[in-house]
């Protein structure tokens, strides 16, 4: 009984430490205790019911020890620590280095274009944060309820998408439902503005000194500008590239200067050789030295994010060999992602689709189609869900995760590269490198090549 109960109190004593008592302490009671086990052990009862009191007195103290809660960077945390800011000014905003955007997937408010945003009233906030000194993060909402919300609870500090908000009357969407009175009451309509449609930006009605910094900096006059540069973005003209003829030889059969490495690196994406020059063209027009507005580089466009989780070094970017074996390096990787599409003619249309318009944005096509009785792993009906993804009653559908997209960009960048690879396949040649047979060819395995 002896053992049972010293062991039970050297437990004890451990508890008492992390409650915080000194050990020595500790000690001390429990050295009384051990005393009495020795002198007393025949009144076991009532030495447990002692041991208990004590534990439950030394618990007691534990619990009405103040603690002193650290934050990660090592000082104390005083008072509430459950307190949100109730504000996050514009100096918050300066000192953090960023400002949060909300708003709504469309052509005028936000889309993602080839790794970069675009959108009227991105490229305006994004031209405002610039101003202020800050980086732009985008949340893309939900709808407007969602987008008032995350406002008022601190997840964004302005809401950049034409509101309806007349006075302290708020409109939600393209509903008759307004906010309720005591939220409309805490939104504050400034810097972009309509007054005859009485649309507007917002932030907290707290948040003044933002607002009145976004009411002093935004002129009529740049909306015109920021549509004529997106206009700009969007065409040809961005692109800075010399244009060359889409075929060096007819009667050689040659393409371009570059055809050894289209062959030599085609296999590695299991594509014809003279897909993947069709592609270049399309890209690049056989210029090693384009470069988009976007940043995208080289013979086959290669993006600067891309190139970098493709392994492909910045300072080889517009090198021809390095720039398309990392075409040809994603090509396979994208082929991966569509491994569901069986048919192989079919999946290296898709390829081709993501690589343009984003793979995440031809997902949610093939989704539309799904939902909409057609077949997903048809590039003949998921091209038409791509056409949609312009159109808000299918950007805004559920199944939809990426919102807006330039489907008819995608679309005719796909039916391009399609025509002029017909044509070199009806005259191209190939070229003789040392190592790698000349052209696709049957395998054991049907169709292994051959598209």
């Amino acid at each position: 009984m002896q053992c049972k109960f010293t062991l039970f109190c050297r437990n004890l004593q451990i508890l008492l430490y992390f409650c915080g008592q000194k050990i020595a302490d500790g000690a001390f009671f429990f050295r009384k205790i051990d005393m009495r086990l020795g002198n007393y052990h025949h009144n076991s009862n009532h030495l447990f019911w002692t041991t208990i009191l004590i534990a439950v007195f030394m618990l007691g103290s534990c619990r009405q020890q103040k603690t002193n809660e650290m934050t990660p960077w090592g000082t104390p945390i005083e008072g509430e620590t459950d307190t949100i800011a109730e504000t996050f000014t514009l100096t918050d905003i300066q000192t953090n280095g960023e400002l949060i955007m909300l708003t709504l997937s469309g052509p005028d408010t936000y889309y993602d274009y080839r790794g970069r945003g675009m959108g009227l009233h991105y490229m305006l906030c994004e031209k405002f944060a610039q101003q202020i000194g800050v980086s732009l993060r985008v949340e893309v909402c939900a709808d407007t309820l969602d987008m008032i919300h995350r406002l008022l609870s601190n997840e964004g500090d302005v809401i950049a998408y034409p509101l309806s908000i007349d006075k302290n009357k708020v409109m939600l969407g393209d509903s008759s439902k307004t906010l309720p009175a005591k939220e409309a009451s805490e939104i504050l309509a400034c810097g972009f503005g309509n007054d005859s449609l009485k649309v507007h930006w917002a932030v907290r009605a707290s948040n003044s000194q933002l607002a009145d910094t976004l009411n002093s900096w935004f002129k009529p006059g740049m909306l015109a500008e920021v549509k004529d540069e997106e206009s700009f973005l969007l065409s040809t003209k961005s692109i800075t590239r010399h244009v060359y003829s889409p075929m060096i030889s007819r009667s050689g059969g040659v393409i371009s200067h570059y055809d050894h490495l289209f062959q030599k690196y085609a296999q590695h994406a299991r594509w014809d050789w003279r897909l993947l020059a069709a592609q270049c063209y399309q890209e690049s027009t056989f210029d090693p030295k384009a470069r988009s507005w976007a940043g995208a580089c080289g013979l086959m466009q290669i993006m600067p994010a891309t190139a970098s989780h493709l392994g492909l070094p910045i300072s080889q970017i517009y090198e021809p060999e390095p720039n398309i074996a990392a075409a040809a390096k994603y090509i396979k990787e994208l082929t991966s992602h569509f491994s569901d599409i069986g048919d192989r003619n079919e999946r290296c249309l898709f390829v081709l689709a993501a690589y343009n318009g984003g793979f995440f944005h031809i997902r949610d096509a093939m989704s539309l189609a799904q939902k909409n009785g057609r077949n997903p792993h048809s590039w003949a009906d998921v091209s038409e869900f791509v056409l949609k993804l312009s159109s808000p009653q299918f950007y805004r559908d559920p199944v939809v995760k990426h919102g807006y997209m330039r489907g008819t960009e995608t679309v005719g960048y796909v039916d391009n590269i399609r025509r002029r690879y017909a044509q070199y396949r009806g005259f191209a040649r190939p070229v003789h490198v040392p190592g790698i047979s000349g052209s696709p060819h049957p395998a054991k395995r049907k169709n292994k090549y051959i598209i």
